[in-house]
């Protein structure tokens, strides 16, 4: 008999084609999260669950009584319950590796798009206010040569220092673990106290994952280390940045800027953040290509069915569950 699975959101149907061959396949069929009272009633006979954009938490495990395997499209984790997974002996995945570079593109764009006021610019013409070419209009900063500060050097804060070698920019990081030397010296990335990070980086970017450590890892007191003439990045989760010191030192012009894809409290944004011209905001997008949405979801299919078939997933988050 085959196992069944749930699926929470649609997915390209190549991805649903791979798993219905193998599995009886069930999808939520509205691009929407599934509250945990609905995502744990569709789950109640269900051995495999692909998470895309939903909690899995107690109340949801609660109900699925039959669930195997969690396996999330996405590389951050923090949506789902890893402890109460590891407790009940279910295995949790994720898909690292395949978003990487499409990640770090979008995070030199959002750079690129604040130094050089890109939304901005595209406002100024778009509302007919561009009347003739002056000299002093909408000056930005330069992005070549300047210090690009990384804080988490893991698969996508590599992958935003090579970006920033092609710009001549200088690469400072600081990470849990430092880098081995000589991918160091093939990036040109010097370690350094995260208090030397803050303050010499021209651009801060943060690509660290979601965890208790992290939680309001940028405030008040950490932007306050930051240039004036900085600019703050965040493509990794919302909650790493204090979104009220932020938005104050926006306000006040303690730091040039911001590019944000990731929020607080998404999708709602800080009532003040919307009215403010030094900041890009952008929904939540940093892997939302074709190409890479594809290989996410086959990832995380092809990590469910190995769960179920009883081998060890290739991305697989608990280890425990399986021991």
């Amino acid at each position: 008999m085959k196992p069944k699975i749930f699926v929470t959101r649609p997915i390209p149907s190549a991805v649903l084609d791979h798993l219905a061959a193998r599995c009886e396949l069930q999808v939520h069929p509205e691009d929407a999260a599934l509250k945990p009272g609905p995502l744990g009633e569709a789950c109640r006979e269900v051995e495999g669950l692909l998470a895309v954009g939903v909690r899995v938490n107690q109340e949801v495990l609660s109900q699925a009584s039959k669930l195997r395997v969690v396996a999330n499209c996405g590389v951050g984790y923090d949506n789902i319950d890893v402890a109460a997974c590891t407790a009940r002996r279910i295995v949790v995945t994720n898909t690292p590796g395949v978003l990487t570079d499409t990640t770090a593109d979008l995070a030199f764009a959002l750079l690129m798009a604040a130094a050089r006021r890109v939304v901005e610019c595209d406002r100024f013409v778009r509302e007919g206010r561009w009347k003739r070419w002056e000299f002093g209009m909408l000056w930005g900063a330069d992005v070549h040569h300047k210090t690009l500060g990384i804080y988490g050097f893991g698969r996508i804060g590599q992958a935003m220092a090579r970006r920033g070698m092609g710009f001549g920019m200088r690469i400072l990081y600081h990470s849990r673990r430092r880098a081995p030397e000589d991918l160091e010296r093939e990036i040109g990335a010097k370690f350094v106290d995260r208090e030397t990070l803050l303050r010499e980086s021209d651009f801060l970017s943060l690509h660290v994952p979601m965890t208790p450590e992290t939680h309001h890892a940028i405030g008040a007191r950490e932007i306050g280390l930051m240039k004036p003439t900085a600019f703050l990045i965040n493509t990794a989760r919302g909650k790493v940045v204090d979104e009220e010191a932020l938005v104050a030192a926006l306000e006040a012009k303690k730091i040039a800027g911001a590019g944000l894809d990731v929020f607080e409290h998404e999708p709602h944004l800080h009532p003040k953040l919307a009215g403010l011209t030094n900041v890009v905001l952008i929904p939540h997008v940093a892997s939302a290509t074709g190409e890479t949405r594809l290989k996410m979801a086959m990832l995380a299919a092809e990590n469910l069915l190995a769960a179920l078939d009883g081998q060890r997933p290739p991305n697989l988050v608990n280890p425990e569950a399986c021991s």
